[in-house]
Parts: structure tokens; sequence; C-alpha cells
């Protein structure tokens, strides 16, 4: 079964179809695998072991859809010390980099993306569904497997020249984060780094970003 990751009803075209997961054919995630931790200033309590995150994520077969395994984060969100250690672990890897924005795209990326910005004492900056923000913004238009769709950004949320970090809950096939990276350049905000707290390895998302800097704590 391909692997869909997400809150029930908010779910996000994973474009997943026809695809195995790496967990199905080596028997596991693979969790904080791709990038060594840097040592920072931030004091972190971490509760619960990066390596048993991947435990606390509920496998629900057939949702949305006949053949679908989705993963549900919501089994780690309700667990505080899980949660926090999700957080923590994503600062640990995102180190002692400058940043003076975190952006976070609708809807699970801002579940992360604001406590990140509220720890390293920035900014939070959505990046909304067409329509969503009532004043200027920037825009762009990306491909999904069946059509396309649009991300928007106010205009004056980043400077120019300003360090951007952007977060989210997962990588799949790179999309909506290409397409994110493109707002924050019409801004001519410079991009200091990518998180996700997981990483569908077999849709190769990250091959489309392999110029970025890329953090995640679960791989599947």
């Amino acid at each position: 079964m391909p692997i869909r990751v997400g809150i029930a009803g908010l779910e996000r075209d994973r474009q997943g179809k026809g695809h195995r997961s790496q967990t199905q054919r080596e028997g596991g995630p693979h969790v904080g695998d791709f990038m060594q931790p840097t040592p920072n200033s931030y004091s972190l309590a971490v509760p619960v072991q990066t390596s048993d995150l991947a435990a606390k994520i509920r496998d629900v077969p057939d949702f949305p859809k006949p053949g679908i395994l989705f993963k549900d984060i919501t089994t780690l969100l309700k667990d505080g010390n899980a949660f926090r250690s999700a957080i923590d672990g994503l600062l640990e890897r995102i180190g002692d980099r400058k940043v003076d924005a975190v952006v976070g795209m609708e809807s699970r990326g801002f579940i992360f993306a604001a406590p990140i910005a509220y720890k390293l004492g920035v900014g939070f900056v959505p990046v909304r569904k067409l329509g969503k923000l009532p004043a200027d913004v920037v825009s762009v238009e990306y491909d999904l497997e069946y059509g396309s769709a649009t991300l928007e950004m106010h205009r004056d949320a980043i400077r120019p020249g300003a360090r951007v970090l952007i977060v989210d809950d997962l990588l799949a096939t790179g999309g909506t984060v290409a397409g994110t990276i493109e707002l924050v350049k019409q801004c001519q905000g410079e991009i200091v780094g990518l998180a996700f707290l997981i990483e569908l390895s077999a849709l190769k998302g990250r091959e489309k970003l392999a110029s970025y800097d890329i953090v995640t704590l679960i791989s599947y």
C-alpha cells in the first residue's frame, strides 16, 4: 500500500498511487538518518527518544480510500511528550543556523512550524490556499497528480534578504514545498533550510529539492 500521512479530514493529495512504502520493502521506518544533529544553544528536554516517535504514528488501512495505508499523526500529537520530542528533535537538526522567519504550509505544517518559530524567537509566516489571506499576496500555482492548486502568502510577510526556514509535516513528492520556495523567492527571502517530521522516500521529493538543506526525523 502507498502511504499518506496526516490528520483525518485534512488529508492532502500526496500522489502516492501505485507506490509501495520503504517500510514495506525494508521492514520499518528509519528515524533521524539524514543529518547529524548540530549542537545548538537551546535547552532541549526530550522525554521520548526520537527513535520511538515512529511507534506513536497510527496506521489506518484503506483510508481515505481502498488501497491507501494512512499514517495518522494525531496519535503522536495527542501525546504531549511525543509532540514535544518531535519539536525538540527537529530543533536539534536545525541547529545553530541563523533564521529570521519560519514558514509553514496549510494546514498541518502550521502545527510544527509555529512552535519551532516560538522556540527560535522569530516570526511565523503561514502559507495558505487560494483566497484565504485578507491582504495583498504573492501566489504560485503548482501541479498535483490530477490538476493544479494555488498557494498564497502575504506580500509583506518576509522582508528582502530575510533568512527563511520552511517547515512541514511531510516531504512526499515535493510539489507543495517547491511552490512555497517560489513564494519566498518572490519576496526575495533566502532559504536556509527545509524541515519535515516525516519523509516518504519512495516518492523522491528530496531529489526535486536537492539544492536545499533538508532535515527530517522519520523516513518511510
